[in-house]
C-alpha cells in the first residue's frame, strides 16, 4: 500500500467504513508511517470532537411526503419516461423557455426525493458501523496473536489495569466456574472512543467482550457475521458487544452471566 493509498483511506477508516482485510492492510502500513499515524490521531480527534460538540439536524419527518406531493401527477409520469433535450432555438418567448423547463424542474425534484430516501439506507447505521469495527478489531487480534495487553486470569488484575488507563471500570467477572476462562484484558478504540476488551475463552475458542459506558439502552441481539458470532446487550451504563467464532448457544451463555454479574444492586 502506497502513502497516497493509505491516506485517501484514513477518514473511512475512523469512520469503521472500511472491510476487515483493508482495515489490516492499512494498520499494518500505520505501524511503519509514525507521521501518517500521527494524522491519523489528528483526524481521530476532529471526528470525535465534531461527534460530541456539532449541532445535528435530521430533515423532517414530513419532507418526503410534502417534496412527492408538489409534484403534479402528470409530471410524475412524464419523469418516469425517457427525455430527449434540446436547447430553446434563440428568440424563444420566456413562456415557452418555462414549458421547456418543466421537465427538468420535475426531474430535480424526483431526484431530491430519491436522494432524501436513500441517505436512510446508504449511510450505515450506528449499529453497523460497531458491528464492523469489533469484528475488524477481533480478527486483527487474532491474525496478530495479540490479544491482550495485560495477561492474567485475576479479575482482581485485570480490573485496575484497564481503570487506570480509561475514563470508566468496566465490569470484569471470574466466569472459570461456567468455563470461561479470563486471560486477559486490552485497549481498542470503537468509533474513536477508548473501550475496554476483556478476553476469556472456552476450549480452543478466544472471546473477545467489548465494554464501553453508554446511556442507549441496547437490546439484546445475537447475530452471525463472516464465520463470527456477535452478541450484544447493555446493562448498568455498560454496552457489551462480544465477539467470536464459539457457536451462538454457549456465546448467548456468556452473554447471560455478564449481564447478571453486571445488572445494577
Amino acid at each position: 500500500m502506497t502513502n497516497d493509498e493509505a491516506s485517501s483511506l484514513l477518514n473511512a477508516y475512523i469512520d469503521g467504513e472500511l472491510g476487515p482485510a483493508k482495515t489490516l492492510e492499512l494498520e499494518a502500513h500505520l505501524a511503519e508511517n509514525p507521521p501518517l499515524r500521527a494524522a491519523c490521531g489528528r483526524l481521530r480527534e476532529m471526528s470525535e470532537a465534531v461527534r460530541l460538540k456539532a449541532d445535528y439536524h435530521a430533515a423532517p419527518a414530513g419532507l418526503e411526503a410534502r417534496v412527492r406531493a408538489a409534484i403534479p401527477a402528470d409530471e410524475k409520469d412524464r419523469s418516469a419516461r425517457p427525455v430527449r433535450w434540446a436547447w430553446p432555438k434563440p428568440g424563444v418567448s420566456l413562456a415557452a423557455a418555462v414549458d421547456w423547463l418543466r421537465p427538468a424542474a420535475s426531474l430535480a425534484a424526483v431526484a431530491l426525493v430519491t436522494w432524501v430516501v436513500a441517505l436512510g439506507y446508504l449511510r450505515p447505521s450506528e449499529d453497523e458501523r460497531i458491528t464492523q469495527e469489533v469484528l475488524a478489531s477481533h480478527v486483527r487480534a487474532t491474525l496478530t496473536s495479540r490479544f491482550f495487553d495485560v495477561a492474567s486470569s485475576d479479575q482482581h488484575t485485570v480490573k485496575p489495569w484497564l481503570s487506570a488507563r480509561l475514563a470508566f471500570s468496566p465490569p470484569v467477572s471470574d466466569l472459570s466456574a461456567s468455563d470461561f476462562d479470563l486471560i486477559g484484558g486490552r485497549l481498542d478504540y470503537i468509533g474513536a472512543q477508548p473501550v475496554a476488551v476483556l478476553v476469556y475463552k472456552r476450549r480452543q475458542h478466544v472471546i473477545d467482550v467489548f465494554v464501553w459506558p453508554s446511556e442507549i439502552r441496547q437490546s439484546e441481539q445475537t447475530e452471525t457475521r463472516d464465520g463470527f458470532n456477535v452478541e450484544r446487550f447493555s446493562r448498568n451504563g455498560m454496552s457489551f458487544w462480544i465477539v467470536s467464532d464459539l457457536n451462538r448457544d454457549e456465546l448467548a451463555d456468556l452473554g447471560r452471566l455478564l449481564a447478571e454479574r453486571s445488572a445494577a444492586p
